[in-house]
């Protein structure tokens, strides 16, 4: 399918779903609209994924089978500027992709556009209406169930996640992977949206993935989502936590990051408080621990730096890490297969 992905002023930094497609989906991207970067190419700032132009809004893309919504700003909210893009799409007869907590299907005027042009609107973080509570079994699955956490949002969980993923197939385990997010969900054509999951069901609607794809593997990949530490997001975090009932964790952090993203008054705790809360949280419902790190270094450009970043997270997480984009992930795995 070719696509179009709206990632207006925030491309390639602050459009992690954007880029999330252009890594590891199977849709070919036609264009990025991003009108700060007009004219410019996808390469120029991210040389290991497919290239594509940059274009300044749908007015100025290829023809495309449907537009994607890239961004998912801070509260999932549609910004309105982004409204004649979303027009010129579903009046060409784009269907629409969005993870945003505004729902398109609900904007009356998307609503008619798209049923006077034959479009789908998929709403990827709306939730199906018959979840329920977990009951406490994703335990007893065949699979060894890895999931990834971090020491904030927006480190790289899921990168993390579909990286060592690849890494376990190419060694020829037979992994699979839990979406829980909508860049994932995107990526891989189903999943539960924890994050808009009523939080009584947000551990059931883990282990309903769980449960589903448990016996068809030997290992699942689960997507972690926010941080345990997060003002808004850390109940997200535990019902995952819970739901997945995992049988290994891998802590995942942004080299050099020091605060909360998005809530700046808040310093992240040292890398061995993490470890404690994690495997201190769990234990109670499933006992597991941290068994590896993976550090984002994308905001380092020196490669002996960044090294050395690795170095620094593994003495203190006291376990393997790598960068799984930039180096390989031997011992990582090791840790965890």
């Amino acid at each position: 399918m070719q696509v179009a992905i709206l990632a207006h002023e925030k491309f390639p930094d602050r459009a992690k779903t954007a880029v999330g497609i252009l890594r590891y989906a199977d849709y070919d991207v036609v264009a990025v609209l991003d009108r700060d970067r007009a004219g410019e190419r996808v390469g120029d700032y991210l040389p290991d994924v497919q290239d594509a132009p940059i274009v300044a809004g749908m007015d100025d893309a290829p023809d495309a089978d449907a537009l994607v919504v890239g961004i998912a700003p801070i509260g999932g909210g549609f910004d309105d500027s982004w409204r004649a893009d979303v027009r010129t799409a579903l009046e060409r007869g784009c269907d629409l992709v969005s993870g945003l907590h505004y729902f398109l299907e609900d904007d009356e005027e998307f609503a008619r556009l798209a049923a006077e042009n034959g479009c789908d609107i998929w709403d990827v973080r709306k939730p199906r209406d018959d979840l329920t509570v977990s009951k406490g079994v994703a335990k007893d699955v065949d699979a060894e169930v890895v999931l990834t956490v971090g020491t904030d949002c927006s480190v790289g969980k899921m990168t993390a996640t579909l990286e060592l993923l690849e890494a376990a197939r190419e060694r020829g385990a037979d992994a699979g992977f839990i979406p829980t997010g909508q860049t994932g969900i995107m990526i891989d054509g189903w999943g539960n949206p924890i994050d808009r999951v009523v939080s009584d069901f947000a551990a059931g609607a883990v282990e309903e993935m769980i449960l589903e794809r448990g016996d068809e593997y030997d290992y699942l990949f689960v997507e972690g989502q926010g941080s345990i530490v997060h003002p808004a997001y850390s109940a997200v975090t535990c019902g995952i936590l819970h739901g997945s009932m995992a049988d290994k964790l891998v802590l995942c952090h942004e080299a050099g990051k020091e605060v909360i993203h998005g809530y700046e008054s808040f310093s992240l705790p040292p890398i061995s408080e993490y470890v404690s809360l994690y495997e201190d949280l769990a234990r109670p419902v499933h006992e597991t621990e941290v068994v590896a790190g993976a550090i984002n270094t994308s905001g380092i450009e020196d490669g002996d730096a960044a090294r050395e970043a690795i170095r620094l997270y593994e003495s203190a997480l006291g376990a393997p890490a790598t960068d799984p984009v930039r180096h390989d992930a031997d011992d990582v795995l090791e840790a965890i297969l």
